[in-house]
């Protein structure tokens, strides 16, 4: 599991959905939907319209992945900090119940309105 009391992920770059569907379309239940992925080196971060999905790719080979789901209907609280014109990059906090914070850190390019808008009408 990605150690979310430790340190946030490397920074998230967003990428194509499609790109990872063959890794997270066995986790994907009737009428759930990918909306937004975004990626580090190796790890990835997917959003879909019922969950966050992160995915830490492990070893040499990268064969084996923990697949760590966040629920929205388990966010109590989240926070949305935007680029600016000297710090480039983004940050989108989640509060969960029973886990704590989460904290998702982007480049300056990710559209972290659009995941917060994504996030607040599954939630709300």
């Amino acid at each position: 599991m990605i150690d979310f009391e430790k340190a946030a992920l490397l920074k998230l770059a967003p990428i194509d959905p499609r790109d990872i569907a063959d890794t997270v379309g066995p986790l994907i239940i009737p009428g759930e939907e990918l909306r937004a992925a975004f990626k580090t080196v190796r790890d990835f971060v997917v959003f879909t319209n019922k969950r966050v999905i992160a995915v830490n790719v492990q070893g040499m080979t990268g064969k084996k992945k923990d697949f760590t789901t966040l629920p929205y209907n388990k966010i109590q609280a989240f926070s949305v900090e935007t680029a600016g014109h000297f710090d480039l990059d983004a940050e989108l906090d989640l509060w969960f119940s029973g886990l704590g914070r989460v904290r998702f850190e982007f480049r300056g390019r990710s559209d972290v309105r659009g995941i917060s808008q994504l996030i607040a009408s599954c939630m709300l």
